[in-house]
């Protein structure tokens, strides 16, 4: 089931080609921060999101499958996750999510898992 959130959603909206960065991240119950980056490798789709000050400026990594629609007019995306549950997702390590298999395990099964 993990390896399901590195995917988008086919009826989400987004398509590869899409620059989802500075989008608007809006999380089932408020808005969360901004898209910083993203990535749209097949198998290993994701965004990193600045929550800027909501959070003292912490960045998180969130798999792609966790993106239920892209709203390219308002410039947002929306996900299935609550501010909570982003606040205590593990945070984003530059360097691990490139070449860390344990950081990537974590991070799938922390999403994958139904938070």
């Amino acid at each position: 089931m993990s390896e399901r959130v590195w995917a988008c959603v086919p009826t989400s909206g987004h398509n590869r080609d899409d620059d989802l960065t500075g989008y608007r991240v809006e999380a089932t119950d408020g808005s969360v921060g901004r898209v910083d980056k993203h990535s749209d490798e097949v198998g290993s789709q994701y965004t990193v999101v600045d929550t800027g000050t909501w959070i003292f400026g912490r960045e998180v990594l969130l798999p792609a499958g966790t993106i239920t629609a892209v709203d390219h007019d308002e410039r947002r995306i929306i996900v299935s996750r609550t501010g909570d549950e982003i606040r205590a997702a593990p945070e984003f390590d530059e360097d691990g999510h490139r070449g860390d298999p344990a950081y990537r395990d974590r991070l799938g099964g922390y999403y994958g898992s139904g938070h």
